[in-house]
């Protein structure tokens, strides 16, 4: 699986999104994937890139966050969770696009 977290440097929010990213592939049993970190500088790379704003995690390639009503361009994204509108998605969020949590059977124990 190939993990992208797109960003820019305007917007603190992707920082905590590569925290909680790294939190869901570790719950998924996806913890031997690398996550490439992609700084988007212009207007013409988030339209090359498919960057909706920061942070953006494309899975494969895919946004799994995407409505498809967004705009590309250079600014900090929001996303709706159970808590409410927040800058970053939920660890359980991620789970999901993940394939969600690990059978019960396969979770390491510490």
């Amino acid at each position: 699986m190939k993990v992208e977290l797109l960003y820019f440097d305007g917007c603190p929010n992707w920082k905590e999104a590569e925290v909680v990213l790294q939190q869901a592939l570790d719950l998924t049993l996806h913890d031997d994937v690398e996550v490439d970190l992609i700084r988007v500088d212009t207007q013409e790379q988030a339209e090359a890139r498919g960057f909706v704003g920061s942070p953006t995690v494309l899975l494969d390639g895919r946004d799994p966050f995407a409505t498809g009503a967004e705009q590309f361009g250079l600014a900090c994204r929001v996303f709706r969770t159970a808590d409410g509108l927040t800058g970053s998605p939920s660890v359980a969020m991620l789970m999901d696009a993940l394939g969600g949590p690990a059978p019960a059977a396969f979770t390491r124990r510490t």
